[in-house]
C-alpha cells in the first residue's frame, strides 16, 4: 500500500464539517422551533462574538493558507503527504477545528443563540473522538518520530 493511498486515509468521511455544520443547523432550528434562548448580554458578548469569530476565520484563513504552501490536504478524510508544523500549527495541531469552535461560539454570541454556543462544544468533542484521534493514528503511523516530537511541543487544540 502507497503511503498517500486513500486506503491510508484516516477516515471515510469528513467528519468535521458535517458536525460543526449540523451544530449549526441543529442550533437554528431549536432556536426557531422549541426554545428560544436570550444572553441580553447586549453589546459587550457582541463584541466578544465578534472577536471570536474574527479570531476563528483568521485561524482558518490561515491554516488553508499554509496547508496550500505545504503542499498537503485539507480535507479531514484525505491521507496526508506532509506534516505541517509551521504557521498556525505552532500553536494548536488542529488549528482549523479550533477556528471552528471559535466561529460557532461568536456566531452565538452576536446572534444571540446560546444553543449554538453550547453545540459548537458539543461540535468540538465530538471532532475530537470522531476526527482527531484517528488523524493522530494516522500521523503517528505515516510520520513516526517527527509527529511523535510534534505532538509533544504542541497541544492538541490550543
Amino acid at each position: 500500500m502507497a503511503a498517500d493511498d486513500e486506503s491510508d486515509a484516516p477516515n471515510r468521511w469528513p467528519w468535521p464539517p458535517m458536525l460543526y455544520g449540523g451544530a449549526i443547523l441543529a442550533a437554528l432550528l431549536i432556536e426557531r422551533s422549541v426554545l428560544a434562548t436570550s444572553h441580553g448580554g447586549g453589546f459587550a458578548l457582541a463584541l466578544l462574538g465578534g472577536l471570536a469569530i474574527a479570531a476563528g476565520l483568521t485561524l482558518e484563513l490561515g491554516t488553508a493558507w499554509t496547508i496550500r504552501r505545504a503542499k498537503t490536504t485539507i480535507m479531514p478524510h484525505r491521507a496526508a503527504s506532509r506534516l505541517v508544523t509551521w504557521g498556525p500549527f505552532r500553536i494548536s495541531r488542529n488549528p482549523i477545528y479550533l477556528g471552528n469552535t471559535l466561529l460557532l461560539v461568536g456566531l452565538g454570541l452576536v446572534f444571540d443563540n446560546l444553543w449554538l454556543v453550547g453545540l459548537a462544544f458539543l461540535a468540538a468533542a465530538a471532532t475530537r473522538k470522531l476526527a482527531i484521534e484517528r488523524e493522530e493514528r494516522h500521523l503517528a503511523r505515516k510520520f513516526g518520530a517527527e509527529w511523535e516530537a510534534y505532538a509533544a511541543r504542541v497541544r492538541r487544540w490550543v
